[in-house]
C-alpha cells in the first residue's frame, strides 16, 4: 500500500504538472517572443523618427549614424537594418546579413523614409529559453515537492498499519492484549479498537482452553500413571512369559500415549506463547549441535554442521529449534552414516537441509511422510507432522527434497539485506 499510495500521488502531481505546465510553457514562449518583437518594432519606429530628424537638419544618414540609431535593439539578437531614403531611394544598410529563416519589422517615417529591421527566426526562438528553463525548473520543484509529500503521507498512513499488523501478529501468537495506540486516523483506530475487543474475547476463550487442557492432562496422566504402575507390578510378579510380554507391550503403548499427550500439549502451549523474531541461523545451529553431538556420538554416528555466518531469518526461536531437533532425531532413528545440517541462501529466503547416508525413505511412505501417524516404525508418527505445522506457522515450508538419501529441506523467510543489522524484534 505504501508504494501504491506514493506512486498514485506522484502520478497525480505529474498529471497536474503536465496539464498546467505544457500550456504555461507555450504561453511563456509566446509572451517572450511577442515582447521581443514589440521591442524590435519600437526600435524600428524610433530609428525612423531619428532618420527624419537627420534629414530635417541636413545631416547625411551614413551606416555609422544608422548603427547609432539602431543601437539598443533586443540584446543578443543580431539585427540587419536597412533604410531607404527619399527622394532618390538611397539605401543605407548596417549589421550582418541574416541567413535562413528571418523575421522582419517595417516602419515608414512621416518624410517617407522606409526602415526595416531583420532578425534570424532561430535567434528569436532562442529568446524564449530563459522562460522555458523557468517553467521546467518550476515543474521539477513541483514534482519534487509532490514526491516528498507523497512519501511523507505514505509513511504516515503505512506506519500505523505496520503496528496494527504487528498487534494482530501478537494476538495470533497468543498475547491476549496487544499494545495498540491511537494513531489519529479514524478508520485505522476503528480497526484497532475492534482488534482489542477481539483480543478480549480470545483471552476468555484461551483461558477456558488452558483450563480444559490442564484438566484433561491431569485426568489423563493420573490414570495412565496408575495403570503403568499396575502393569509394572504385574510384569514383576508373574512368571508367565506370555503375561510378561503383554505387560511390556502395554507399557510401551502407555509410554507412547503419554508422549503423544505431551507433544500435543506442548505444541498448544508453544503456539500461544512465541513470537516471530529476526534470528541469526548460526545461533540456532550451534545450540542444536551442542545438544545432539553427544547423542550422535553415543550411537556411533557423526553430526556435521555447516551453517555460514550472516544468515538472518524470520522465525519463532522455539519453533525453529523444535523443527531442526525433530529432523535430527528422525535422522538418528531412521537414517544412517553421517547426518549433515547445512544452510544456504535460496530464492527469497534461506534453506536449511538435514540429510544422512542411510537407506532413505521408502517409496510407499514418501508421499505421506508428513501425515499424522505415518511412520516407518518406532514412533508415534506425529514428529514430522508437527514440525511441518510449526514451519508453516512461521510462514516457512518443510519438504522432503530427496528420498535417497533422505534429505529434508526447511525454507525460511530471510531478513532483507537493507534491514541489517537487526536490532529489534521483527513483527
Amino acid at each position: 500500500m505504501h508504494e501504491r499510495f506514493r506512486l498514485a500521488t506522484v502520478a497525480a502531481v505529474l498529471a497536474a504538472v503536465a496539464l498546467l505546465g505544457i500550456p504555461l510553457l507555450f504561453f511563456a514562449v509566446q509572451v517572450t517572443q511577442r515582447a521581443t518583437v514589440a521591442e524590435l518594432e519600437y526600435r524600428t519606429e524610433r530609428t525612423a523618427g531619428r532618420v527624419d530628424g537627420s534629414i530635417n537638419i541636413g545631416l547625411e544618414v551614413t551606416p555609422e549614424r544608422l548603427a547609432d540609431f539602431a543601437r539598443g535593439a533586443p540584446v543578443d539578437l543580431p539585427v540587419h537594418a536597412t533604410v531607404t531614403l527619399p527622394p532618390d531611394n538611397k539605401v543605407v544598410t548596417v549589421g550582418p546579413e541574416i541567413e535562413g529563416a528571418t523575421r522582419s519589422v517595417f516602419a515608414i517615417s512621416p518624410l517617407g523614409a522606409e526602415v526595416e529591421f531583420t532578425v534570424s527566426w532561430w535567434a528569436l526562438q532562442r529568446t524564449s529559453i530563459p522562460a522555458i528553463a523557468l517553467v521546467l525548473l518550476t515543474s521539477l520543484v513541483a514534482i519534487g515537492a509532490g514526491a516528498w509529500v507523497a512519501n511523507h503521507q505514505a509513511n504516515r498512513l503505512a506506519e500505523p498499519l505496520v503496528y496494527l499488523a504487528a498487534g494482530a501478529q501478537q494476538l495470533g501468537a497468543g498475547q491476549v492484549r496487544p499494545n495498540l495506540e491511537s494513531t489519529g486516523i479514524e478508520e485505522i483506530d476503528l480497526v484497532a479498537d475492534e482488534l482489542s475487543r477481539s483480543a478480549d474475547r480470545m483471552a476468555r476463550r484461551l483461558a477456558a482452553e488452558r483450563e480444559f487442557a490442564a484438566d484433561a492432562s491431569h485426568q489423563l496422566r493420573t490414570p495412565l500413571t496408575a495403570l503403568s504402575m499396575r502393569l509394572e507390578e504385574i510384569e514383576a510378579m508373574t512368571d508367565q512369559t506370555d503375561v510378561r510380554e503383554e505387560a511390556r507391550i502395554s507399557l510401551e503403548q502407555i509410554e507412547r500415549l503419554s508422549s503423544t499427550i505431551s507433544e500435543l500439549l506442548g505444541r498448544s502451549s508453544h503456539e500461544r506463547a512465541d513470537t516471530i523474531e529476526a534470528l541469526q541461523l548460526t545461533d540456532i545451529a550451534s545450540q542444536q549441535e551442542d545438544e545432539w553431538m553427544a547423542i550422535f556420538a553415543a550411537e556411533n554416528r557423526e553430526l556435521a554442521v555447516d551453517v555460514p555466518a550472516g544468515l538472518w531469518v524470520l522465525a519463532t526461536p522455539g519453533a525453529l529449534s523444535q523443527v531442526i531437533a525433530t529432523l535430527l532425531e528422525n535422522s538418528l532413528k531412521h537414517g544412517g552414516g553421517t547426518t549433515r545440517l547445512c544452510a544456504r541462501k535460496a530464492s527469497g529466503g534461506v534453506a536449511v537441509e538435514v540429510s544422512d547416508g542411510g537407506p532413505g525413505v521408502s517409496d510407499e511412505i514418501a508421499p505421506r511422510i508428513f501425515e499424522r501417524h505415518v511412520t516407518s516404525g518406532g514412533g508415534t508418527g506425529l514428529g514430522l507432522a508437527l514440525a511441518r505445522d510449526l514451519a508453516a506457522h512461521d510462514s516457512g515450508r518443510l519438504e522432503l527434497s530427496a528420498r535417497r538419501p533422505a534429505t529434508f529441506t526447511l525454507f525460511l523467510r530471510s531478513v532483507p539485506a537493507e534491514r541489517l543489522p537487526v536490532e529489534i524484534t521483527a513483527p
